[in-house]
């Protein structure tokens, strides 16, 4: 007596007959000798749904690295085949992207965000995010915990500012850029920093922020005064917002 199947399915001891339904009819239809092409056939299908999740993947993150195929059990030979392809784009080192999406013009800080995912992007690029700037700054101006490495990439240039306390953690926004969540100092919080480090980026582009930010809406004078508290430099900071107030 036949097992109660549906269409063929190979009894995977040596010899023995399988069933095949026709018709609601179930039949023996022969003798399975082995089972090693039907794990063949098993394999190749699994590999083949390989740079289908890669690129699934690729779309739902936006910014994909190579590292996370690790835990998907991918190779990374999977990434080379779909950029010949033209599927994926190599952004940078070890960073793809789906051919289908676009590249913004800040697509450099979701690619920051993702290799330094604890940074926050400040100073200079922060300004430029929240249209406070004239400046298109070549680098990306990247805030980091006091102890933290010195961020390197290939691709994008970042200016790291070694930073502790609540002037690190305090006025931390999420914006999300090309699918991927990028922090980023708020603007009352930039223009604070803009002060605290006037000797990088220069006076003159401190005084432009806090009067585009002032002129713009963006901040209110309380919110200006609590930063400038916790960059500690409130003193610095009165005579020029008494000037706008």
């Amino acid at each position: 007596m036949c097992a109660k199947v549906a269409g063929v399915f190979p009894n995977r001891r040596r010899g023995i007959g399988y069933c095949q339904q026709v018709n609601g009819v179930i039949q023996n239809v022969g003798s399975y000798e082995q089972v090693s092409t039907f794990r063949i056939t098993l394999k190749m299908a699994r590999r083949n749904s390989h740079p289908e999740k890669v690129k699934a993947l690729a779309r739902a993150m936006g910014v994909l690295r190579s590292r996370d195929l690790a835990a998907q059990g991918i190779s990374r030979a999977v990434l080379n085949r779909l950029c010949q392809r033209g599927e994926l784009i190599r952004t940078g080192r070890g960073l793809y992207m789906a051919a289908v999406d676009e590249l913004t013009e800040n697509h450099s800080f979701a690619e920051v965000a993702r290799r330094v995912p604890g940074g926050v992007i400040c100073l200079l690029s922060a300004l430029r995010f929240h249209g406070l700037t004239t400046q298109m700054p070549a680098d990306v101006w990247l805030a980091i915990p006091s102890k933290a490495r010195r961020p390197k990439t290939a691709s994008v240039t970042i200016r790291p500012l070694h930073v502790s306390g609540a002037a690190l953690t305090e006025g931390v926004e999420e914006h999300e850029i090309e699918k991927v969540g990028v922090r980023i100092y708020n603007p009352a919080k930039t223009v604070a920093d803009c002060f605290k480090f006037r000797s990088k980026v220069g006076l003159d582009v401190a005084l432009e922020a806090l009067r585009d930010c002032w002129r713009q809406r963006k901040a209110t004078a309380d919110q200006l005064w609590h930063y400038a508290q916790v960059c500690r430099v409130s003193k610095v900071m009165r005579p020029y917002m008494e000037g706008l107030v």
